[in-house]
């Protein structure tokens, strides 16, 4: 009769530690031991990870598992997927793309903000009226015609480069 009793509590105490072998071990930042059915986090060292389930170390192994265990290693990686953590990505992106759009379209704005002062002034070189300018001693010159061309050959190039597409 002590004999079935220790069997059984054997037999209690291994079926028990059946899940456990199915359990991840590692030690977080802080140095103390965390015991969990899910894996450690990305920023966990390999190192630190103390215990990986069968199933992980047969895989890092080379070795085949069984072929009826894919399926359910799928199914439960599908539904350990975060939805929070889901909406929080998509919402970081959709920050991103907004941030890229509005940079984008404030280029826009700039680029065409100097087209139309480059038109502008291209309006005004091309009337033929005396033009002047403020030289670097803060002095009043009137542009003559080299000078002239070479405003205009500028202002062309700014038109090129900044009135694409307008």
């Amino acid at each position: 009769m002590r004999l079935h009793a220790w069997v059984l509590v054997g037999c209690t105490v291994l079926l028990a530690a059946l899940p456990a072998a199915a359990q991840w071990k590692w030690k977080d930042a802080r140095g103390q031991i965390v015991i969990s059915d899910v894996p450690p986090p990305r920023d966990i060292p390999e190192r630190d990870v103390l215990q990986k389930p069968d199933l992980v170390v047969r895989k890092s192994a080379g070795q085949p598992e069984p072929a009826a265990s894919a399926p359910v290693v799928q199914a439960v990686a599908k539904a350990k997927v975060d939805p929070e953590l889901e909406a929080r990505k998509k919402k970081a992106e959709q920050e991103q793309t907004d941030k890229v759009k509005a940079e984008e379209e404030k280029v826009a704005q700039q680029r065409a903000e100097n087209c139309k002062r480059a038109r502008a002034h291209m309006a005004s070189l091309d009337s033929g009226l005396r033009l002047s300018r403020t030289n670097e001693k803060g002095e009043r010159e009137i542009l003559d015609d080299k000078q002239r061309a070479d405003e205009m050959n500028r202002t062309r190039q700014i038109i090129a480069s900044d009135c694409r597409g307008s």
